[in-house]
């Protein structure tokens, strides 16, 4: 049976998030004493406007409780956990703590990795079924949690059993094919990486070594390569075409312009990742105020 969330609930959660979160890796305590820090950070975030933020990389509730128990209204959100490295019962078990200490601040975002780099890789969708029945065995409500779906299956199982969807590395064409599949209800939360320069040169050269890694992952490529871009477009760290299409750069006008596209498209909250030239060590706090501004 169909646990779907697209309700009244999803329109809570749409404006509790509002249009703009935060997406970053950097939200990971390698030492105890650098959790002040980050803490700090994650308060300065809802004094900025956002309305959440999203931890990158593989992720887990164990990192956001501290950001939560920091902040007032911030959602903080997995983007993702991996469902191999994260049991579900183990999942549903913190999930009932936090929320009873902090209800409402926590989503669970999910994915299932890839087959390069999780060893027990097998049969990811029948996988990632599995995980939400035992979720739903261990009382975790579908409306706390997304998944970071591409595809059409995918696609149609966020909104089917979980709140929403929150791709990662799309463009606008995505967004609209993403909500043509969920329908109106469910929640849409992009990542989308913003880059702020206005030099293309340095621009493109800054978005390739971000997107060289990702290049080698069939679960990106083949999504390219199922909306519009070619082989040719995958080679040399991209294409100045795909490029262009997957980061945000630019002046403050056209950045806030390429933005509203993925709203226009049907994006409800766009998590955005921020680099700039001095943005290649700590966390980019001065970056975050400028998209603060920037985004309104």
């Amino acid at each position: 049976m169909s646990t779907n969330a697209a309700d009244g609930s999803a329109h809570d959660l749409k404006q509790r998030l509002g249009r703009y979160g935060i997406w970053s890796r950097d939200f990971r305590p390698e030492e105890p004493a650098r959790q002040t820090e980050l803490n700090e950070s994650a308060a300065e975030l809802e004094e900025l406007g956002f309305g959440a933020l999203w931890l990158g990389g593989n992720s887990s509730l164990a990192l956001a409780a501290p950001l939560i128990g920091a902040t007032r209204t911030l959602t903080v959100g997995t983007s993702v956990q991996n469902i191999w490295l994260e049991g579900p019962a183990e999942t549903a078990a913190a999930f009932a703590d936090l929320e009873a200490t902090h209800p409402g601040r926590f989503l669970l975002g999910l994915g299932v990795g890839h087959a390069k780099l999780v060893e027990q890789y097998r049969r990811p969708y029948s996988a990632l079924v599995g995980y939400l029945d035992g979720l739903d065995a261990g009382g975790f409500p579908a409306g706390h949690r997304l998944l970071a779906a591409l595809g059409p299956r995918n696609l149609r199982l966020a909104g089917e059993r979980a709140a929403g969807a929150i791709p990662y590395l799309v463009t606008p064409d995505h967004t609209a094919y993403a909500r043509d599949i969920l329908g109106p209800g469910p929640l849409l939360a992009p990542e989308v990486s913003v880059i702020l320069s206005a030099d293309p040169t340095e621009a493109r050269a800054l978005a390739r070594a971000q997107l060289g890694r990702y290049l080698t992952l069939p679960n990106y490529t083949d999504n390219f390569l199922r909306h519009g871009f070619t082989e040719d477009d995958l080679t040399d760290g991209g294409s100045d075409r795909l490029v262009d299409a997957l980061f945000v750069w630019g002046d403050e006008t056209r950045i806030h312009t390429h933005l509203e596209t993925f709203h226009k498209a049907g994006a409800d909250h766009v998590a955005l990742q921020v680099f700039s030239p001095d943005t290649n060590t700590g966390l980019p706090r001065q970056a975050w105020r400028e998209l603060a501004t920037l985004v309104g």
